[in-house]
């Protein structure tokens, strides 16, 4: 039994993909990030940074006492080795994955964040900090362009570096991106969104975490780290 933690974040969807797709039995527990719950001192005795997803996995491989994942891209190669699913077996194989994976941690979710951020969320617009992401957004939209060129998927096979990088590419019209610019990202992401697993997460993720009360000028200083 895996316990997810986690809420509806392009990071938080990417882990719910796999647990969908590999059939595993898990039980999620909605962490309100808009509500300051990733502050909970429960939550940060298995994820220290404060930040969702993570998870506990309570049939750990070899047994004993549960073990805890921090951060989705460690969660996924976890997952993906514990289960022997969408991953490959062999080094070549392996590293083509991983690669792609650190590639939407290190790169994609970190720009497309912030353009999230000062596109959507910022209180006063920076245009500066705006045409930094966005162009930044682009560059790795077309690199991704680039690498589906001659092929369905990113790494190969379907594999966990396409559940990490299609939640992050759901908001493109937010980071003010047209797939019609980039074609080979426009087939993939149909071909990714037509998944039954992927369907089925995004259209139970408003039930399974609801959103409760609007959200305070408090816990939206607290949320992003705003001096009050």
């Amino acid at each position: 039994m895996i316990e997810l933690h986690s809420w509806p974040t392009p990071n938080g969807l990417k882990v719910s993909i796999f647990l969908e797709e590999a059939g595993v039995e898990h039980t999620i527990f909605p962490v309100n990030i808009g509500k300051g719950q990733q502050f909970d001192p429960h939550f940060l005795s298995f994820s220290p940074n404060n930040r969702i997803p993570a998870i506990r996995d309570l049939d750990p491989p070899g047994g004993g006492e549960p073990i805890t994942v921090f951060e989705s891209g460690a969660i996924l190669f976890y997952l993906a080795r514990k289960y022997e699913k969408f991953i490959p077996t062999d080094p070549r194989g392996t590293m083509e994955v991983v690669q792609w994976l650190m590639w939407q941690m290190g790169g994609l979710g970190p720009m497309a964040g912030q353009n999230h951020h000062f596109n959507i969320y910022a209180p006063e617009k920076v245009p500066y900090a705006i045409n930094r992401y966005v162009n930044e957004t682009a560059r790795l939209y077309g690199v991704l362009d680039k690498r589906l060129a001659d092929r369905d998927y990113v790494a190969g096979d379907y594999s966990i570096a396409d559940m990490a990088i299609y939640p992050w590419i759901v908001p493109h019209e937010n980071q003010k991106q047209n797939l019609d610019d980039f074609p080979n990202v426009k087939r993939w992401f149909a071909a990714v969104q037509a998944r039954p697993a992927v369907a089925k997460v995004y259209s139970e993720k408003d039930a399974l975490y609801p959103a409760g009360e609007p959200q305070t000028e408090e816990e939206k200083a607290k949320l992003f780290g705003l001096k009050k």
